[in-house]
């Protein structure tokens, strides 16, 4: 069923009247408006591929098969915490390896002996990652009005699946492979300016929409990037499944889904 964009939750007004979020960047003034950017820059997973659902549909068998008992927050906790600590620690090694420790970390973390079959699947799943409902209409619409251009966790392979679940051809796109390091490092968004740059577009032309605070708007935030927060129902609260930021990011708006966004953007 297609998805209709006619009921928003705009958490911040379209054109900044208050009431401000928690963290409204205080460098920005009351006229800014969604229409005043020419490009949006996307987190792909938690925000437009619902990425807890695969972790869950993977994790879940696993544990059950070995009799272990925890909730969706405990899992998606476990999972943010490991994979957090191993993009730091290996920041060149492409993204199913990351999967594939963090897999071998969850089981340690439970008691239970490696698999290394079961992980080698798990490093592989980014590719049957469904995407959120609204996401491909959404994209669709937006990409009327702006260039739409991915900032991503993963590797190329992986997400060239995920673009065909998407149904959309981004005009950009700037991975941790090609970066050699993951978000949040500043080097992913300073890739992205360099990039953008190149293309002919200035940081104030930069939009950056994203789920996690910690990924994406901490480090957005840092590099003066203005940023959009989806704000993705999850069992493990807002952080879902990502570490808590170590700082408040400046939150320039704030959608519950990116229909929600379209109807600001079309308003």
């Amino acid at each position: 069923m297609p998805t209709t964009f006619d009921s928003p939750r705009c958490l911040v007004s379209p054109r900044r009247a208050g009431p401000y979020p928690p963290w409204a960047s205080p460098w920005l003034t009351d006229e800014m408006d969604l229409g005043d950017f020419k490009v949006l820059s996307f987190d792909c997973y938690g925000t437009l591929i619902d990425w807890e659902t695969g972790i869950l549909s993977q994790l879940r068998p696993f544990l059950a098969a070995h009799d272990i008992e925890a909730d969706d927050a405990e899992i998606l906790g476990g999972f943010g915490r490991a994979e957090s600590e191993e993009e730091a620690r290996a920041p060149g090694d492409p993204y199913p390896e990351i999967l594939r420790r963090v897999h071998s970390r969850l089981g340690s973390h439970w008691g239970l002996d490696p698999d290394s079959s079961t992980a080698e699947e798990f490093g592989n799943s980014v590719a049957l990652w469904p995407a959120f409902s609204d996401a491909q209409e959404a994209l669709a619409e937006l990409h009327q009005t702006y260039r739409l251009v991915i900032l991503s966790n993963v590797d190329r392979v992986s997400f060239a699946r995920s673009e065909q679940r998407l149904g959309v051809s981004f005009d950009a796109v700037y991975t941790a492979e090609d970066i050699g390091s993951y978000k949040p490092d500043p080097r992913n968004f300073d890739h992205l300016l360099d990039r953008e740059r190149e293309s002919g577009f200035e940081r104030a032309d930069i939009l950056h929409v994203a789920q996690s605070l910690f990924h994406d708007h901490e480090p957005a935030s840092a590099a003066g990037i203005a940023s959009c927060w989806i704000q993705r129902p999850s069992p493990a609260g807002e952080h879902g499944a990502a570490r808590p930021p170590d700082t408040k990011p400046n939150i320039d708006f704030h959608f519950r889904s990116l229909a929600d966004l379209v109807v600001a953007v079309n308003a």
